[in-house]
């Protein structure tokens, strides 16, 4: 049965009309035409569809939409602000830490989620944080050194 439900995407407030059970990425992706966040195993194991529900991060593919009715959502459309990078997409460009790209917006808004509660991670911090977002290139070290890179940006400008 649909039913109306409110979500607030990158900042901006939708109305939509949807089954509650279904997932959060097909709304996403279909009705919101926001298809940063990809569509990997469906099974909430490969970290490809990570998005951030109220700051934390969550495998939308598994995510019913019913279930996030009235929290706010990030997708990898919602980090740059005024034409600027997030300074983990920058790490990111910076490192060369993407190959075909994929992965990307799971990691970098798992990335972000770890240095808004954590702006000085170790390396041990950042690997644990990222665990379960797999990148079939294996650009794992560029990764991690992107997410370094990006936490010095942010103790910077802090």
């Amino acid at each position: 049965m649909t039913r109306s439900l409110r979500l607030e995407v990158n900042g901006v407030r939708h109305n939509i009309v949807a089954e509650p059970g279904r997932s959060l990425l097909s709304v996403l992706r279909e009705e919101l035409k926001l298809t940063g966040a990809k569509y990997g195993c469906g099974e909430g194991a490969c970290g490809a569809c990570t998005v951030l529900i109220d700051g934390r991060p969550g495998r939308s593919c598994v995510v019913a939409v019913g279930s996030v009715d009235g929290k706010a959502i990030t997708t990898i459309e919602g980090l740059e602000r005024a034409g600027r990078l997030h300074p983990v997409q920058q790490g990111f460009l910076d490192e060369d830490a993407l190959q075909c790209g994929y992965c990307t917006p799971g990691m970098v808004l798992t990335a972000v989620a770890l240095l808004d509660a954590n702006r000085n991670p170790t390396e041990a911090d950042i690997i644990r944080a990222l665990d379960g977002n797999i990148c079939r290139c294996g650009t794992y070290g560029r990764i991690v050194r992107a997410v370094r890179r990006a936490a010095e940006a942010m103790r910077r400008q802090a």
